[in-house]
């Protein structure tokens, strides 16, 4: 694919985002600014502009672009917010953030991934990342509180070391439910008395796995 069908392949993607009303236009010029072929290998970047979700390594997948722009927009970010990210993976969806927030800090179990994210996010001059390879489920306390968390990977309910990481009337987004089935999208603020929630779709994630990753 050369650079100009890339950037019309890229186009119609976010065409596509547009009709279906998933995103404003702040979260879709994010999306247009970040090709999407940077974070898949040679072998599924036919995939990269398709409206489905793509296999990367570590057994893992890069979300389909709808569920990426539904949630961001469902974060609700600021140009101030420094939002915590629970599971790096690719990191395209990292990018996408980085173009929308003050500062990202994400999570990664698999060094692999990270170091990998860690190039890409180099490619595109992203100087507001910073990551970690560590357990999930922890959070990072040393950088908290958050005005955002955003969780990629499902767990039968949120962590509550996420609850503890949330700055007041901040956001969390997180799919919910066991890995084997239909979860849960859904959008928590907490306000005076803990979480308030409301479900915005169904999905499928792969399962937030305790523990870091010996091998890769």
């Amino acid at each position: 694919m050369t650079d100009e069908e890339e950037r019309e392949a890229l186009a119609a993607l976010v065409m596509h985002l547009r009709r279906r009303n998933v995103a404003g236009r702040r979260v879709l010029a994010a999306l247009e600014g970040v090709p999407r072929s940077l974070f898949l290998d040679a072998r599924h970047r036919g995939l990269a502009y398709a409206d489905r979700a793509a296999p990367i390594d570590c057994g893992q997948t890069v979300s389909q672009p709808t569920v990426v722009a539904m949630m961001t927009e469902a974060l609700e970010p600021g140009e101030a917010h420094r939002v915590l990210e629970i599971g790096t993976g690719s990191g395209y969806q990292t990018a996408i953030l980085a173009r929308l927030v003050a500062h990202v800090f994400t999570v990664e179990r698999y060094r692999r991934l990270s170091d990998l994210a860690a190039e890409r996010f180099a490619v595109l001059r992203l100087a507001n990342v910073t990551r970690s390879v560590a357990d999930g489920h922890d959070g990072w306390a040393e950088h908290a509180p958050y005005d955002r968390i955003m969780v990629t990977a499902a767990a039968p309910a949120v962590p509550q070391a996420l609850v503890d990481q949330l700055a007041p009337d901040g956001i969390l987004v997180a799919p919910v439910g066991e890995q084997d089935g239909v979860q849960e999208l859904v959008r928590c603020r907490l306000g005076p008395d803990g979480l308030i929630g409301e479900r915005l779709a169904d999905v499928r994630f792969v399962p937030m796995v305790p523990g870091v990753a010996t091998r890769l």
